[in-house]
C-alpha cells in the first residue's frame, strides 16, 4: 500500500518471455512513442498526462500511445486510484533484447538535439 492509503494496481502486460520483436518494433516506429521511450527511459514511474512528455496532443491519443506501448511488452502502468504512471521496462527488455532499447534512445535523443 502507498502511504497515503490507496491501494497500486497494475495493468497486465506480457511475461518478459512473451515479448516479441515484431510488436516491440512497430511500437518504436512512431515518432510520438519514441520520444514517449526516451523520456522513459530513465527507469521511473512517469505521470501520464500531456505536459510530462511535451507533445501537443490530445489525451486520448497520449493513452492510445501508452496502450500500444504497453501491449507491445515496453511499459507497465502502475494505477493510484485516479493517477496513472508508466515506466519502462527496462530490465525485462534488455534481457530479451540486449542493447535494443539503448540503441533506440541513444540515436532519438540525438536526433532531438539537432
Amino acid at each position: 500500500m502507498s502511504n497515503d492509503g490507496e491501494r497500486s494496481t497494475q495493468f497486465p502486460v506480457p511475461d518478459p518471455s512473451e515479448i516479441e520483436l515484431v510488436p516491440v518494433l512497430k511500437a518504436l516506429a512512431d515518432p510520438v512513442r519514441l520520444r514517449i521511450v526516451a523520456r522513459l527511459a530513465d527507469g521511473n514511474y512517469h505521470p501520464c498526462t500531456v505536459d510530462e512528455y511535451g507533445i501537443a496532443i490530445h489525451k486520448s491519443t497520449l493513452s492510445h500511445h501508452f496502450k500500444t506501448l504497453r501491449e507491445a511488452g515496453l511499459t507497465s502502468t502502475r494505477v493510484r486510484g485516479r493517477d496513472y504512471a508508466v515506466r519502462l521496462r527496462g530490465g525485462d527488455l534488455e534481457e530479451r533484447f540486449p542493447g535494443l532499447i539503448a540503441s533506440v534512445v541513444g540515436v532519438a535523443t540525438q536526433r532531438e538535439t539537432r
